[in-house]
C-alpha cells in the first residue's frame, strides 16, 4: 500500500493507485491526495455538476470544478449542494 501525506486530512493515508488524469495536475493529486479524499471529491464533484448543470465540454465549467477541487482539498469554503445532508449527519 502506497501512502501520502494527504492535503485534505493532514495525515498519512492510503494513496491513489495511479494519477487520476495525465499531466502535472494529475501527478500533483497522485502525490498529495489520499484515496479517501479523492473518492469524496468525485462524489462531491458529481453533485456540483448536477446541481449547477455544468457542461463539461465548456472550459469555464471545467475551470470552476478545478477551483472547487482545490477549495475542497484545502477544506476552504467550497461549493455545497443546496439541501444536501451527508449520510452520517442525517437525523432520523
Amino acid at each position: 500500500m502506497r501512502e501520502v501525506n494527504c492535503i485534505k486530512y493532514k495525515q498519512l493515508l492510503e494513496g491513489l493507485d495511479k494519477p487520476p488524469y495525465p499531466g502535472p495536475k494529475g501527478q500533483e493529486i497522485f502525490e498529495n491526495v489520499s484515496k479517501k479524499a479523492w473518492i469524496e471529491w468525485l462524489n462531491h464533484q458529481t453533485m456540483i455538476i448536477n446541481e449547477k448543470h455544468l457542461n463539461m465540454i465548456d472550459p469555464s465549467s471545467r475551470a470552476l470544478l478545478q477551483e472547487e477541487m482545490s477549495k475542497f482539498m484545502a477544506a476552504n469554503d467550497y461549493a455545497k449542494v443546496e439541501g444536501y445532508v451527508p449520510q452520517n449527519k442525517k437525523t432520523d
